[in-house]
């Protein structure tokens, strides 16, 4: 099993509304786009704002905070980048051989 996880806001050198940094588990683009909006929404930034930040379309922030399942990993990093975060993957460990 494997669980992926956005990290953000988590650049030490900007102020973050609440201050800390959180963990969204992700399973699922409609996760990882709601931890986007989420992410987005405590920088105070709207979706044209991230999208200019990030250089990518305004549609296609749309489109990953609403899941959508056919978004181009590269510009999804940008977005996570922008927002401070990071992507971690945290793999279960695995049995014992016997």
């Amino acid at each position: 099993m494997v669980n992926t996880l956005f990290s953000g806001p988590n650049d030490p050198e900007r102020e973050y509304p609440g201050g800390a940094s959180s963990e969204h588990p992700i399973g699922s683009t409609a996760e990882l786009g709601a931890a986007l909006r989420r992410s987005r929404k405590a920088l105070g930034l709207t979706q044209a704002e991230l999208a200019l930040a990030a250089g990518v379309g305004l549609r296609f922030v749309g489109e990953v905070e609403a899941g959508k399942p056919s978004a181009q990993l590269g510009r999804v990093m940008q977005l996570i980048e922008v927002l401070g975060g990071s992507l971690v993957l945290r793999s279960a460990p695995m049995p014992p051989e016997a």
